[in-house]
């Protein structure tokens, strides 16, 4: 909850793709950045009284959704990939909660997720889930046996509730302001779909995150720490077994990638119903 800097708003859009395109005032981030020395003044007033004093984001949390055609000859909607364009500034106010959002990360997102967390590597988990692969191979003289089961969770990207961000963010601990500021972006957002180079009627959304904004990586950490608290409660009481390498190394219950995860478990009808019971409670709890 720490206030905003000028030197904050530099470092954010400093941090950002010059040549991305821009969003409707056709203003790229390489024009900021070119002409910071005449623009600094305004932009960062404009931008510290977003953070600081709870000016409206109406104005600049405008959203252009192009639809990109995956094959050549498309027929349908599910043909098309939705490619979200945002003005700078929303995009400079968003970097800057999101690189004050980074410096906690490591305290409260669990272990098993590697990416989008300072300090962590995602090829960590590659190597953790290729060696806990090879010693299910080599267990050949036990009783128990174990699977993993990898899942893509790349939909919660557009289906999470916004209330279940909200509740993950305040048991983690975070203050009430800085998470009504995160809704307040989510919340605020008018849509527009650009075809043939004009904009059709705008609309809100109800549920989901935008790609590309620069806080979407980071609630998603959110939405997955979720799935990683019902696994510590199993695991807690007794309900999953957990995978070890060997004997003596750190027992495992699962590994998190950008939008994959990989459970560990027994291999019996309670091993596998445990973590149906938990998928199911997740998937009521994110929508």
């Amino acid at each position: 909850m720490a206030p905003y800097t000028e030197a904050e708003i530099a470092d954010a859009l400093k941090g950002m793709r010059p040549t991305k395109t821009s969003g409707s005032d056709g203003f790229p981030a390489i024009f900021y950045q070119k002409f910071w020395h005449i623009i600094s003044k305004d932009t960062s007033e404009f931008c510290l009284d977003v953070l600081n004093h709870g000016h409206s984001l109406d104005e600049i949390n405008r959203t252009q959704l192009v639809l990109i055609p995956k094959p050549a000859n498309p027929i349908n909607l599910k043909n098309f990939r939705p490619i979200s364009l945002y003005i700078v500034i929303y995009k400079i106010i968003a970097k800057s909660v999101a690189n004050h959002l980074q410096k906690v990360l490591d305290g409260c997102i669990d272990d098993s997720q590697s990416a989008f967390v300072p300090r962590r590597l995602i090829t960590d988990n590659v190597l953790l889930a290729y060696e806990v692969l090879h010693s299910f191979k080599n267990k050949r003289s036990e009783r128990k046996g174990f699977m993993a089961l990898k899942l893509d969770m790349s939909k919660v990207y557009d289906r999470v509730e916004w209330h279940f961000i909200k509740c993950v963010m305040s048991k983690l601990g975070f203050a009430n302001g800085f998470i009504d500021f995160v809704i307040r972006c989510l919340n605020f957002v008018q849509y527009f779909i650009l075809i043939n180079g004009e904009e059709g009627l705008s609309f809100r959304s109800t549920r989901g995150l935008r790609q590309g904004d620069p806080l979407s990586p980071y609630l998603f950490l959110f939405c997955r720490e979720g799935l990683s608290a019902l696994i510590r409660l199993a695991c807690q009481e007794g309900k999953i077994c957990r995978a070890k390498v060997y004997r003596t190394s750190s027992s495992i219950t699962h590994l998190m990638f950008a939008d994959d995860c990989i459970l560990f478990g027994e291999v019996s009808n309670r091993g596998i119903s445990i973590l149906q019971e938990i998928l199911r409670e997740y998937e009521v709890c994110l929508g």
